[in-house]
Parts: C-alpha cells; sequence; structure tokens
C-alpha cells in the first residue's frame, strides 16, 4: 500500500494567512464589518491580494474565534446582534465568575490582593479611546480590563476555572465592545471601582452581586437598545 505523504503549508501561505487572519480580527473588533454583515472570500481576497485558499483558512480561524459564523451556503458573516450566542455566554459567565470570584476572596493572600490593587490602578489609569483607533475602546485599555477580570478570579486557585473564563473572555470580546458602543453613557470605572473595593473588604455577597450586574448590563446593551445599524450598513 503506497505511503500517504503530507504536504505542509508553505511559510509564504502561512505568513499571508496569519497577515489576513490578523486584518479580519481587528476590522470585525474595530466595526469596519458590523453586526450581521457578510464576509465575501472573494472580495476579501482581490482586497488583500491574496487566494481564495488563504482567505478561507483566516476565516475559519476568525469564526472558530466566534467572530464570525459560516452560513449554510458556506458564506461567511459577522454574528448578528440578536444571536443568541450572547446571551447564552452571558449566562454561562452570571453562573461561574460569581462563584469563582467567592473562592477567590476566599483563599486569596495578601500577594494577590496587591495584585488586584494594582490591576484595578492600570485600568483605571488606560485610556478607554485613543484618536488612531476609532470609536472601539484601545487595545491597551481592552488587555487592561481583561487582566483586571482575571486578577479578580485568581485568588481561587483553580486552574481550570480560570482557564474557563480565559474561553469566555474570549468568546464575549465582540458582544463587549458592542455594548460599549451601545451604552455610551455607562460608567464602568465606577463599576471597576466598586468591584475592587467589595473585594478587597472581603465582602464576597457585595462583589458577587456587583459581578453579577456588571455581566448583566453588558448583556442587557444588546437586547434593549434599537439596533438600527444591524447588516451591511452599520
Amino acid at each position: 500500500m503506497p505511503e500517504t505523504i503530507h504536504i505542509a503549508a508553505s511559510p509564504g501561505k502561512q505568513m499571508l494567512s496569519e497577515q489576513v487572519y490578523a486584518h479580519l480580527r481587528d476590522a470585525i473588533m474595530r466595526g469596519q464589518y458590523g453586526p450581521g454583515a457578510a464576509l465575501k472570500p472573494q472580495d476579501l481576497a482581490r482586497e488583500q491580494g491574496v487566494s481564495l485558499a488563504v482567505v478561507r483558512e483566516a476565516l475559519v480561524r476568525v469564526v472558530g474565534e466566534g467572530l464570525a459564523d459560516r452560513l449554510p451556503n458556506r458564506g461567511f458573516a459577522v454574528p448578528a446582534f440578536s444571536d443568541q450566542r450572547w446571551q447564552d455566554i452571558t449566562q454561562a459567565r452570571r453562573t461561574i465568575e460569581p462563584v469563582v470570584l467567592r473562592l477567590s476572596i476566599e483563599h486569596g493572600d495578601l500577594d494577590w490582593e496587591s495584585r488586584v490593587r494594582a490591576a484595578h490602578h492600570r485600568l483605571a489609569r488606560t485610556p478607554t479611546h485613543v484618536p488612531e483607533e476609532g470609536e472601539s475602546y484601545s487595545a491597551a485599555w481592552a488587555e487592561a480590563h481583561r487582566v483586571f477580570h482575571r486578577t479578580l478570579l485568581e485568588g481561587c486557585g483553580n486552574p481550570v476555572l480560570l482557564e474557563t473564563f480565559d474561553r469566555l473572555w474570549t468568546a464575549s470580546e465582540l458582544a463587549r465592545r458592542w455594548a460599549a458602543q451601545l451604552n455610551p453613557r455607562r460608567d464602568a470605572l465606577v463599576e471597576h471601582a466598586r468591584l475592587e473595593e467589595a473585594t478587597l473588604a472581603r465582602d464576597a455577597d457585595t462583589a458577587a452581586e456587583l459581578l453579577t450586574q456588571h455581566l448583566t448590563m453588558t448583556s442587557a446593551a444588546l437586547t434593549t437598545t434599537p439596533h438600527e445599524c444591524e447588516g451591511d450598513g452599520c
């Protein structure tokens, strides 16, 4: 029986795919492709000057991160505001994260307290928006935000729970950005400050309730705000 030969993708193709993936991810996150917008491989290939194979490889990665859907007719599109996944993810986070925060408050040591304080300080001092990054919040703030929320939970000492947080955080990133634009009057600075204060005061009941409210407000923005920009025209 002849031996099967597997031909690896060339380094050049892998580099192109990585570049197209990074471009697509950034464009979706920044709202260049709005909720429900079609992602047409032929158009993307022409715009980026690459082959359809390279574009499809990048699109598959974007789909894997929950930033796009693969449609029944084999096309691709950005998820819609009304997609049930956003509510499902929020329900999962509201179920898991307050429980992990309680464990963190119970088991976290002085070093953990110091890291929570430092993470909140960085978050509070990092600009949410910078002109060169458009209307979406800045990459620096997005990372400071992630680190703060993760640090709150790290006192639990359970790596499996923290891995679950990491997956849910990535899955909810797009909805979080949309929600911030839909509800610009929301005072996240105050919400985070109260959450830090209750956590460091070891007030598990208040901290868990504040975290639940914080997560709920993000989800609510996608269901209670009129969506006049749904689709390609967003």
